[in-house]
């Protein structure tokens, strides 16, 4: 049986993973949270977590290293999911030391512990789609080839993540893959995200708990959409069927879409038909990447993968799980 190690187990796509592994291997599933993670994404699996059924969650933070090795020795992975990370780009202009610190030198410990532990596990290292940044026209779709031009410090902390990557491969022989993942929603999306926030407005909306006006920034940015199931299934193929480490891989949808034709789509699936769209200056980002459309042929070719779930069902899911939140929440969630 082989023993897997999740950093950010409780975020929606660690939460999304523990469902795969859990319906689709024998996996032994170890996760890394921090004391004040919230763990609503895992409550599915508060029972296994309790009575220690193959889920094991293990108390750090990747910048404190004593922790990291702790929970990599109690773990003793065959495959790790490094998906923790400070992962807001709009939170990283007014927040860029801890953006930094989190995403770069937290990457950097546990690659660092990893390779000095008597564990030689495929390190999956999720970087973003975001390090591309500002991408020319005429340099779409984007490959794996296009130069990096980062129009956010989210996107500099990535470029960080992804290069440790590849560093920890060439000079350690570290087994490092590394994503470079576009767009990717459905439920448990945090609600700092344009589609997920939109989602939630909505419901809160036909709650009548706050008024018919849903708050935007900017409605232009081009984005391709995948769903977060979708997500999970690449990065098991990634980490069972790839083995040329240091390489970075490209992963996304098929559904390109403006920010304001995914918010549309929501309107349209809404009970209530009289929302109007208000610009929030507030969620307006001071540099944006606005060209977000991936070539994904390396990948494919080295995985045979291709998304399954159909756009329309991603934003249904992502508004049904918006409304059980309300229902459940209440106006808890008005903020």
């Amino acid at each position: 049986m082989k023993k897997v190690l999740i950093t950010g187990i409780s975020g929606m796509v660690g939460s999304h993973l523990v469902d795969f592994l859990l319906s689709n291997t024998n996996w032994e599933i170890h996760g890394l949270i921090r004391w004040r993670s919230d763990l609503k994404n895992l409550s599915e699996h508060f029972d296994r977590i309790n009575h220690k059924d193959r889920v094991f969650l293990h108390y750090g933070d990747l910048l404190d290293p004593f922790s990291i090795q702790e929970t990599v020795k109690d773990s003793a992975p065959d495959i790790v999911f490094h998906l923790a990370a400070q992962s807001f780009p709009k939170t990283s202009f007014s927040a860029p030391l801890a953006t930094l610190d989190t995403n770069i030198l937290g990457t950097c410990t546990l690659l660092e512990v990893l390779a000095n532990s008597p564990f030689d596990p495929i390190i999956h290292v999720c970087s973003s789609s975001e390090v591309f940044g500002r991408v020319p026209k005429e340099l779409l779709p984007i490959s794996e080839n296009v130069p990096f031009h980062p129009a956010s410090p989210y996107a500099i902390s990535k470029i960080g993540t992804d290069l440790l990557g590849k560093y920890y491969a060439d000079a350690f022989q570290s087994k490092t893959l590394i994503t470079r993942m576009f767009t990717h929603t459905g439920p448990r999306r945090g609600d700092v995200f344009a589609e997920s926030t939109f989602a939630k407005q909505i419901a809160l909306i036909e709650s009548g708990l706050i008024p018919p006006v849903v708050a935007v920034g900017n409605l232009s940015s081009l984005r391709t959409i995948a769903d977060v199931r979708d997500a999970v299934n690449a990065y098991f193929l990634l980490v069972t069927k790839v083995d040329t480490w240091g390489e970075a891989f490209n992963i996304g949808g098929t559904n390109v879409k403006t920010v304001g034709e995914v918010l549309q789509s929501l309107l349209e699936i809404s009970t209530c038909k009289s929302i109007s769209i208000e610009v929030d200056q507030e969620r307006l980002r001071p540099l944006d990447a606005d060209l977000q459309v991936p070539d994904t042929t390396k990948f494919e070719s080295a995985t045979g993968w291709r998304p399954k779930i159909s756009y329309e069902k991603t934003i249904s899911d992502l508004l049904d799980y918006w409304r059980q939140r309300v229902k459940e929440e209440g106006s808890g969630l008005v903020r």
